[in-house]
């Protein structure tokens, strides 16, 4: 309209402005004035004046207001909103298919995405259309059509994933979806980025919108910040990861940080992109101490699980000791086994030779007293006892022992062999020999080999061979085309023992000369410290499976398992997918680390070719605004002055203010009750009603921090209010109204349990404030600390404003030790049985005072002295969101999380918490084992 981002909802309603003229005629029109009859007996009244003047005509000035205040009714009603969005074009009575890319490359801008989708199903409820949402990372399923409020719902439980998006597997949903409603619209909000199945989507988006007649909108951000990582790569002596982008975006330099398991940064490297380049590489030069013990790789200020790269056993380098049996004549540059073998490991492990002219058992001591994990033997056959116990040690410990047979070997015997030996081996190939050398075959599924091809030009010319038995084909890894076990290996207590049944160089085969021979060694070292894939299966038998047990949500964050998520084989090597999230798989040693996208992956642009005749926009233009409720509310006022003009030209103001004046107690009533209309301030609305006294010790209530901020402080109330219907509904106890309180007002004695949301955006308390909190926590209370920035706070990065002002408050406190919620804490127990304590988010950390270290001969640690409650509880979780409740019991702030029973499960933490404080400790006594375990039972 006139060239402005005007649209109407119900634009016929302006055709009541045409009524305007007639309005004005109807407004000035005046009754015909009385005839006037002389009556002499009122002749006396004539020269008096009247007290009120009544005007003949309405003023000008009123007449325009009360036409504006009908003007402003008729657009209220019309429903105006600014920059209004299409909500898709064709015919309004057609559906919206609305697509929405939430794959692990839109964590980035997923609040612009949000408020994008949420204008257009605005727009189409508006419209009078039905929406369709489509999240494409998403399991494939069938799509329906419902009103726009279910599917503004379905939005709100949207996040994004991990994994990459299949757009490809909807094809079939969207074109039976456009085959029953020819003509819809739809609205596709991408990231631009090409997903596993490269540009199928697109086209096949067009054919099926072809085929129905309908119309597409194409919308993504303009430069969108997308960085990821691919890797990690053992490669070259170095640990390293590749960072990756689809298109060069403008950000051409940036910080890659390396994390330990607990989140803590171990180191940090710079990265640039050349001109135009998508790729640049990281590499990390540590100790090997510090190397191995990265968990976690991620791109500086990048909020996605496709910015991160977790690092399992794979990627540690290994410190592996070689010892060579042969003579000194044999042991020369170039020719002796340890040569063939520190040129195949030095790209992926530390490699140390013994010093010196030592004999074996002196070479193998020098090994282990360096803390190899790895020890190599070539040509080392008989041990004395000493040197073969304390090898058989090594092994029984968690070591990796790789041995390489040879003349030595041959003639020798000891038990550190998987196999059974014969003596004096095979000849292939000699002058004496009917046989041709022989090459390897294929790996089979279940060896750590799988998926290496054997070259065809590899010859074995001879071998020891293995007596046959019933457990060699489980213990046997590689072998030669006729079966005879290669490569064989076998459990020791938690190490292993593995055995090439040829020599580390060429003398027996040319295996050493082939890179086939490094990646075996390679795949051979991965599993120092871990079980074998294959430990106890049978041949032919699928590889073990690995449960899941921590995954990274959509924002990078790791956290439990969802229930969707499903066991990998220990061979898996592949992306992360909606069955098998990124995270790491397996027991805490030892395990599996999937990643969104393997080492060599490589992010592409979205084609777009084949959407023509589509209409493309980003998502960076204004928001867009409703402008009925200004309307009305204009119209409300205009009236109003309306009303207020009306009583003053008919003389009740003058005769009001005359009355007042004569009664001035009147006047204080009307100026009170105008203020109780006001209301009280948002900073003291959660006071009113505040119990003191006997009142409050009478009534066990929870108590919350008055903030000053009007949000928070309704959220607490609400939340706690929340709370203590489902205590009252649940438990025995019967608890108060909650109660805000200001600690460096009110007494906090009365308050078994007070919960505190940190504003950052607020003052810190006073000294005054601080000390009283001190003493409430001194004399037995608990405080909840509650940042509410669980969405915000990065493992291993910058804390957030929240944390920096509880640390700033904390400072001048004797704050305890704390510690993560252990499993076995009262807390887990004291009368629900949970594990975690969430609350509008679930991924934040709560921490409570640490337990004293369990006893000597026990592994329960004992509980504090006193009532065992801790006084001070920490989280991030936002508790009172989740807990809040409306009048109707509904909820009243959505939660973010992919857990349906979140909020129960918040309940539930919040009952535990309360009684935790209540009851402290008594539930840590073995006593109620069997109650537990019988509950367990139901």
């Amino acid at each position: 309209m006139l060239g402005l981002p005007l649209s109407f909802a119900a634009p016929a309603a302006l055709a009541a402005l045409l009524a305007l003229p007639a309005l004005w005629y109807l407004l000035r029109v005046t009754p015909p004035r009385p005839r006037r009859i002389d009556f002499p007996p009122l002749r006396i009244l004539a020269d008096l004046l009247p007290e009120r003047e009544t005007p003949a005509r309405t003023p000008p000035w009123l007449l325009a207001l009360r036409l504006l205040a009908a003007a402003c009714l008729i657009l209220a009603v019309s429903g105006p909103v600014w920059n209004p969005r299409a909500g898709g074009t064709g015919d309004a009575r057609t559906p919206l298919l609305l697509i929405l890319d939430n794959g692990a490359s839109a964590a980035h801008d997923w609040r612009e995405r949000v408020r994008v989708a949420t204008d257009e199903v605005e727009a189409a409820a508006r419209a009078g259309r039905p929406v369709a949402l489509l999240a494409t990372a998403a399991l494939p399923a069938g799509l329906e059509a419902t009103g726009p409020g279910p599917a503004l719902e379905h939005l709100r439980a949207v996040a994004p994933q991990p994994h990459l998006a299949d757009r490809a597997s909807h094809l079939p949903a969207v074109a039976a979806f456009l085959e029953r409603a020819p003509g819809s619209a739809v609205v596709w909000i991408h990231d631009g980025v090409a997903g596993p199945d490269g540009d199928a989507f697109p086209a096949g988006l067009a054919e099926a919108l072809a085929r129905s007649g309908g119309s597409v909108t194409v919308l993504r951000a303009e430069h969108p910040p997308l960085l990821a990582l691919a890797g990690p790569d053992a490669s070259g002596g170095r640990l390293g990861v590749t960072v990756v982008r689809a298109e060069p975006n403008g950000r051409e330099t940036g910080l890659v940080r390396a994390l330990d398991a607990k989140g803590l940064p171990l180191a940090e490297a710079g990265f640039a992109f050349a001109a135009g380049a998508v790729t640049a590489a990281v590499g990390f030069d540590l100790p090997v101490e510090i190397r191995n013990g990265i968990a976690r790789f991620e791109v500086a200020g990048e909020r996605s699980a496709a910015a991160v790269v977790l690092a399992d056993e794979r990627g540690r380098r290994r410190r592996v000791g070689l010892v060579f049996g042969g003579t000194s004549d044999q042991a020369q540059p170039l020719l002796s086994p340890t040569y063939y073998l520190s040129r195949a490991l030095i790209p992926f492990a530390d490699v140390q030779e013994p010093r010196g002219g030592r004999g074996v058992s002196e070479a193998i001591g020098q090994m282990l007293d360096a803390q190899a994990s790895v020890l190599v033997l070539a040509d080392v056959g008989a041990l004395d006892a000493a040197t073969l116990e304390r090898v058989a040690a090594f092994v029984e410990k968690g070591g990796l022992l790789l041995r390489f047979a040879g003349p030595r070997l041959a003639a020798g015997s000891d038990d550190l062999v998987p196999v059974r030996l014969r003596r004096g081996g095979r000849v292939l190939g000699g002058t004496l020999s009917w046989d041709s050398p022989r090459t390897l075959a294929p790996f089979s599924p279940e060896s750590p080999f799988a998926g290496l091809a054997p070259p065809a030009d590899i010859g074995v010319r001879r071998q020891i061979l293995a007596e046959p038995d019933g457990d060699l084909a489980r213990r046997t890894w590689a072998s030669l085309q006729d079966g005879t076990p290669i490569v064989t290996a076998a459990k020791r207590g938690e190490g292993l023992v593995v055995l090439v049944h040829v020599t580390a160089d060429t003398t027996w085969s040319n295996l050493p000369l082939s890179g086939l021979f490094v990646d075996m060694l390679r795949r051979t070292l991965a599993l120092a410290g871990s079980a074998p894939p294959t430990a106890g299966g049978a041949p032919g038998a699928a590889p073990p499976v690995l449960a899941p047990r921590l995954t990274l949500d959509g924002f990078g964050s790791l956290k439990p398992p969802p229930a969707t998520a499903r066991a990998v084989p220990a061979t898996f090597v592949d992306r992360a997918t909606a069955d098998h999230p990124p995270g790491f798989y397996g027991p805490l040693d030892g395990g599996l680390a999937v990643n969104a996208l393997r080492p060599d992956d490589r992010l592409k642009t979205l084609g777009l070719a084949a959407l023509t005749g589509a209409r493309f926009g980003g998502l960076d233009q204004a928001r867009t605004r409703d402008l009925r409720g200004a309307f009305f509310a204009a119209a409300l006022a205009l009236l109003t002055l309306d009303t207020l003009a009306s009583l003053w030209l008919g003389g009740f103001l003058g005769l009001m203010a005359a009355r007042l004046r004569r009664r001035p107690a009147a006047a204080l009533w009307l100026v009170g009750l105008l203020a109780l209309a006001a209301g009280p301030p948002p900073a003291r609305a959660a006071e009113a009603g505040r119990p003191n006294g006997v009142e409050a010790a009478l009534v066990t209530r929870i108590a919350f921090v008055v903030t000053g901020d009007a949000a928070v402080d309704e959220a607490s109330r609400a939340g706690l209010a929340g709370l203590t219907q489902m205590l009252a509904s649940r438990t025995a106890l019967e608890p108060g109204d909650p109660v805000g309180v200001d600690p460096a007002r009110d007494e906090l004695a009365f308050y078994p349990l007070i919960y505190w949301p940190i504003v950052a955006s607020r003052p810190l308390p006073g000294p005054l404030a601080i000390r009283r909190i001190d003493a409430f926590m001194k004399n037995g209370g608990t405080v909840i600390f509650d940042t509410r920035d669980a969405m915000t706070a990065r493992s291993g990065g910058p804390q957030t404003p929240e944390g920096l002002y509880l640390q700033r408050m904390l400072s001048t406190l004797e704050v305890p030790e704390l510690e993560p919620v252990p499993r076995d804490h009262v807390l887990t127990k004291a009368f629900y049985l949970v594990d975690t304590f969430p609350g509008r988010y679930a991924n934040g950390q709560t921490w409570v005072e640490t337990l004293p270290p369990a006893g000597e001969g026990t592994d329960r640690r004992p509980a504090r002295a006193g009532d065992g409650v801790s006084p001070i509880v920490i989280t991030g979780n936002d508790l009172a969101s989740a807990w809040a409740m409306g009048r109707r019991g509904e909820a009243l702030y959505p939660l973010v999380g992919g857990d349906p029973r979140q909020r129960e499960m918040a309940f539930r933490g919040g009952v535990n918490l309360v009684m935790y404080a209540l009851t402290g400790n008594y539930k840590a006594d073995q006593v109620h084992v069997p109650a537990l375990l019988e509950r367990l039972g139901q």
